[in-house]
């Protein structure tokens, strides 16, 4: 309609400006030629509206036809909703009764069942952290499927429960020797020859192992037992079948073993004596050289007095008794008065160098044990000092100092003793020797007294 007005309003304005310009004649013909256009993009314009409405009724019907559909599935499925709901109930009635049938059925089997399970539990613990596992390996896992079954066992299942246990057993009385992979202590691994005495402890060429169920590996010890308990088990890897032999057996099954690993040995408690320890230690290996040197020294100077003895009459000034004559044999003139006071002289002079040392024995004996007294006071110190900022909860933050109050004083009487031995003994051995230069003084005045007399 609104083309149709526009059709009219340009008409109209055309009509107007051909009457000013135009004559009627021409007027006319632009009229009709302007009426026959109006009615054709009538026709045109009603021709297009009646295909959009066809169009719209076409895509309404479709519309519809898509809304019936969803409402036909959307009801199909309500009612299937509803049917599977009543066989979710049917299932479930059908479910109980058939499993109070199972449990009726089952009757004194599942009590067995229940022992099975209870045995297959108990027995996975034993057999998983056994040594016999190191030689017969994942013995373990029917068991586990026995203990975390939900059905009841079948008769192969339950033989091999049996096998289980009887193999636990009948190798728990052997000594059996095989070949296992052993991972060293540095990380790597090689295979060895290891013999297991029954449940109980596993040996090979390097000493005691131990075997690690949660990483089914055999590990050799961080630390070995004293010579004289791997002695034994060399004894027993080397025995003949059929032999007897002394063998130091772990009842705990490795757990002593693992003790005896934090044990301090002998090495560790000295350096638990800290810096008087050490302290300690030098004064005794100094006082042992000393002594020893003295020992030696007074040894030759004995042996020479012993030759000097055998030839009086020629005096040797390499030893002291020889100097001693050759004092008598210089001044075999003088009375008895003087000739008394220079071999008393000689004796003295000689003395010191006899003696030399021994002083020094004696002082280190003293020393020791008052510098082990000073250790034990000032690791007690320290431990007060640790009580008073950590309390006493946990035991092993005191252990360090204790250790070293104690160790300090063994350590400062492990030193006195030998050395007060040494002191003696090399203290007796110059007091023998300055009583031989006494005596031959005493007997050379004596001799020359008697030849004054005559």
């Amino acid at each position: 309609m609104k083309k149709l007005f526009k059709g009219f309003a340009v008409a109209a304005v055309l009509s107007v400006s051909a009457g000013v310009a135009l004559n009627a004649h021409a007027n006319t013909v632009a009229l009709d030629q302007i009426l026959e256009q109006v009615k054709k993009d009538r026709i045109s314009e009603g021709k297009i509206n009646q295909q959009r409405e066809q169009e719209f009724l076409s895509a309404r019907s479709d519309k519809q036809a898509l809304l019936n559909n969803a409402k036909r599935d959307l009801a199909a499925e309500k009612a299937r909703g509803e049917q599977l709901k009543k066989q979710y109930a049917q299932n479930e009635l059908t479910l109980a009764s058939k499993e109070q049938e199972l449990e009726t059925a089952k009757g004194t089997l599942g009590e067995m069942f229940g022992v099975v399970r209870r045995a297959a539990s108990e027995t996975i613990g034993s057999i998983e952290a056994s040594v016999v596992s190191a030689q017969f390996p994942n013995r373990e896992e029917v068991l586990r499927s026995l203990a975390a079954a939900k059905e009841l066992p079948t008769t192969r299942e339950l033989e091999e429960l049996w096998i289980g246990l009887q193999t636990e057993m009948t190798e728990s009385a052997k000594v059996a020797t095989f070949d296992v992979e052993v991972a060293q202590l540095d990380g790597a691994t090689s295979v060895k020859s290891v013999t297991r005495i029954g449940t109980f402890n596993l040996v090979s060429e390097d000493g005691y192992l131990i075997y690690h169920p949660e990483t089914k590996q055999v590990q050799p010890l961080g630390r070995q037992p004293d010579a004289f308990v791997t002695d034994s088990a060399n004894a027993l890897r080397k025995a003949a079948p059929g032999s007897y032999v002394g063998f130091y057996l772990d009842p705990t099954r490795g757990s002593i073993l693992r003790l005896n690993t934090q044990k301090a040995t002998p090495e560790d408690r000295f350096h638990q004596g800290g810096e008087v320890g050490y302290i300690i230690a030098v004064l005794l290996v100094i006082g042992f050289i000393i002594a020893l040197v003295r020992l030696i020294d007074l040894s030759l100077v004995s042996s020479k007095m012993k030759s000097q003895l055998k030839n009086a009459g020629t005096p040797n000034t390499n030893n002291p008794l020889g100097r001693i004559l050759k004092v008598y044999h210089d001044n075999k003139n003088q009375d008895v008065e003087n000739l008394e006071l220079k071999l008393d002289e000689a004796i003295l002079r000689e003395t010191p160098r006899i003696e030399a040392g021994i002083n020094i024995i004696k002082i280190f004996a003293a020393i020791a044990p008052l510098l082990g007294l000073l250790g034990t006071v000032v690791g007690m110190i320290d431990t007060f000092q640790q009580i008073t900022l950590f309390g006493t909860g946990d035991p092993k933050i005191m252990a360090g100092s204790i250790s070293m109050a104690l160790v300090t004083t063994a350590l400062g009487l492990i030193a006195a003793l030998p050395l007060i031995l040494l002191h003696a003994v090399v203290h007796g051995r110059s007091k023998s020797i300055v009583h031989v230069l006494e005596e031959q003084s005493a007997g050379i005045i004596a001799a020359h007294a008697e030849k004054e007399k005559a």
